[in-house]
């Protein structure tokens, strides 16, 4: 049985003896374990039916602990890294050999994120390892924003689930990456393109690689429901398309008004993408338990974060 608590002692324990704990962090959940522990790193792939290809994001709680991991740190990396830590921000830079190549999927380069969530934070402070911690859900399947998600996926496997509430960014981090000082969005996140360059002005994106991805989030298929999902700019006309079908809807602010709708999600009445952020896996979970025939999800407007949900959307509505 997962034993489900907020005992950061208890986490701490099973981590210094090489077991996974899901910890919470204002992003989702994550599947944690020491990054300097192979065979506790090689269970998280092995936990998540993860690709050894897909690199792991490494997390700590200051910057101490960033020059024992980096090599170099480009500049617009440290500008980044006060204007964003700690928070829903990750970076890929070159990584010091210390850090194990299982981590990094070979590459040179490691994702490295200072979270703000109280718990872990406590929770790294107490430990003398960062934690490598992907979101703690099977590989491709959607994210776990509370420890009972959590535990449904893993239970009775996974030693702990430590228990930190609802995740209040609700979306995984952005994801930045250097070539020389020329700064490369990886991974849509919580923190959107234009806040990033606002600070450090425009930003080349290359965020899909499906055989050798620099970061995570990267995979065509991804944070996916077991219910087919279809992704539409017009949810009143795809509706016409299907008949006999139990059908759930995902909409941003607007609810739908259709006898042919068995089940229907609406992200936020006031139009907020934040609070959309923090509602969409959620919501794709109880769509994917209500036992439907298909969901459809509508497209949201393509600026803020609403560029990071549909990012989310749209690879959840990917084809196998």
């Amino acid at each position: 049985m997962t034993i489900v608590s907020s005992d950061i002692q208890l986490a701490s324990s099973f981590l210094k003896e090489g077991k996974l704990v899901a910890i919470p962090t204002e992003t989702v959940y994550g599947l944690a374990a020491n990054i300097f522990d192979e065979a506790a790193v090689k269970g998280i792939f092995k936990l998540k039916e993860r690709p050894l290809f897909n690199p792991l994001i490494v997390h700590i709680h200051n910057l101490a602990q960033l020059e024992e991991l980096a090599n170099e740190l480009p500049e617009k990396a440290k500008q980044l890294a006060a204007a964003f830590w700690p928070g829903e921000l990750t970076l890929v830079v070159k990584k010091k050999e210390i850090v194990p190549d299982l981590i990094t999927a070979g590459k040179d380069t490691v994702a490295i994120r200072m979270p703000k969530h109280t718990l872990v934070r406590e929770l790294l402070q107490q430990i003398d390892f960062p934690l490598a911690a992907p979101s703690a859900n099977p590989s491709g399947s959607i994210s776990p924003t509370n420890a009972e998600r959590v535990k449904e996926y893993f239970d009775g496997i996974l030693p702990m689930v430590l228990d930190g509430g609802s995740c209040s960014s609700g979306i995984e981090s952005t994801i930045i990456g250097f070539e020389g000082e020329e700064a490369i969005l990886y991974r849509l996140g919580a923190i959107s393109i234009e806040e990033i360059e606002k600070e450090i002005g425009p930003v080349k994106q290359n965020t899909t690689n499906d055989s050798s991805p620099e970061a995570p989030g990267m995979l065509l298929k991804h944070y996916s429901p077991k219910t087919s999902l279809i992704l539409s700019t017009d949810i009143k006309k795809t509706l016409g398309k299907f008949f006999n079908k139990k059908i759930g809807v995902l909409v941003f602010s607007n609810a739908l008004e259709s006898s042919s709708i068995l089940h229907q999600e609406v992200l936020s009445e006031t139009a907020n993408f934040k609070e959309a952020a923090a509602n969409i896996y959620e919501a794709l979970q109880r769509l994917d338990h209500a036992n439907l025939d298909i969901i459809l999800a509508e497209k949201l407007p393509d600026k803020d974060l609403g560029k990071s949900l549909n990012d989310r959307l749209v690879r959840a509505a990917a084809k196998d």
